[in-house]
Order: C-alpha cells, then sequence, then structure tokens
C-alpha cells in the first residue's frame, strides 16, 4: 500500500492519491509522534524536490521539533522568528518562493531555498506546524498548498 511507487496524473490528483495514503496511516492510531513520523516519511519520499519534511510542535512557548526527514534541524523555533514561527503565530499557511528574502528567516539547512508550512491548530489552540522545505527556488503552488494542508488536517483530526 505504501511502496515508493511514482504518483500518477495531474498534481491534485497526486495530491488526492496522497492524501489517501495519509488517512490510510492515521487511521485508528491516535498517537501525534507515530503519526507524524509516517506522514512526514510519507511526504518526504512522495514529492520531488524536497530536502527536508516535518512538524514542530507547540509546548506553550515555543515550537519544539518533532518527527522530521532530512538533516539535522533546528531544536527550537521562537514564534517571533523564521517561517514557520510567522505560520503559528498568524495560524495561516505560509507559501514562501525565496527563503532569504523572507524577514527573520532561520536558515537550519543553508541549502534550502524555498519552504511550505501548514499552521496546525485546533479551534483556537496551537498545536505546531507542518514544514517542508526545498533546495529548489519557487518550488510550491498553490496545489501543493492545498494537498499539504489537507494532510496537516488529516493529522490534526486523527488526535484524540
Amino acid at each position: 500500500m505504501f511502496a515508493q511507487n511514482a504518483l500518477t496524473g495531474a498534481k491534485p490528483e497526486q495530491y488526492a492519491q496522497l492524501l489517501a495514503q495519509a488517512r490510510a496511516l492515521v487511521a485508528g492510531e491516535p498517537d501525534r509522534i507515530a503519526n507524524a513520523a509516517n506522514l512526514s516519511a510519507l511526504v518526504y519520499h512522495a514529492l520531488p524536490q524536497v530536502n527536508w519534511t516535518g512538524f514542530y510542535f507547540f509546548d506553550g512557548n515555543e515550537l519544539v521539533v518533532g518527527p522530521f526527514q532530512g538533516l539535522p534541524a533546528c531544536v527550537r523555533i521562537p514564534l517571533d522568528k523564521g517561517v514557520c514561527g510567522a505560520a503559528a503565530r498568524t495560524r495561516t499557511t505560509q507559501r514562501v518562493a525565496d527563503v532569504n528574502a523572507f524577514p527573520d528567516h532561520i536558515a537550519c539547512d543553508a541549502a534550502s531555498r524555498s519552504e511550505l508550512v501548514v499552521p496546525l491548530h485546533a479551534g483556537n489552540t496551537l498545536i505546531g506546524v507542518f514544514d517542508i522545505d526545498s533546495p529548489v527556488p519557487d518550488r510550491f503552488d498553490a496545489d501543493d498548498q492545498a494537498g499539504i494542508e489537507a494532510i496537516a488536517h488529516c493529522f490534526v483530526a486523527s488526535l484524540p
């Protein structure tokens, strides 16, 4: 079911396939670490031209790295810094074509050039963010944003 078969069709169809796999992975599993680990791996291996995929969880004060795929990451991110902090603070998805042009960007991996960060929240309660980096400038478009937001919602829905 989760073999590394290439996704087929146009990008929205590919994300529909990826979402179906994500739903199957989290079905019946309430543990956020287990689900975050599997979703990080799923997205990292499914999407081309990404170099980091993972979760940061809000500890009541700042974002703390959770399960991810890629090079070692920044461990803690204040809500007033970087793309992840902006997504968490504003509760809005941040799609950044050039991270070097983003104010207060935190360069955990100097190879990253673009970033997509989706906030994770249940109502007014901040859970964290789902973060994807790419070494390619302007890698993410509206289809990527919609697809990753759907996977992020799938993750939040899996939580007790």
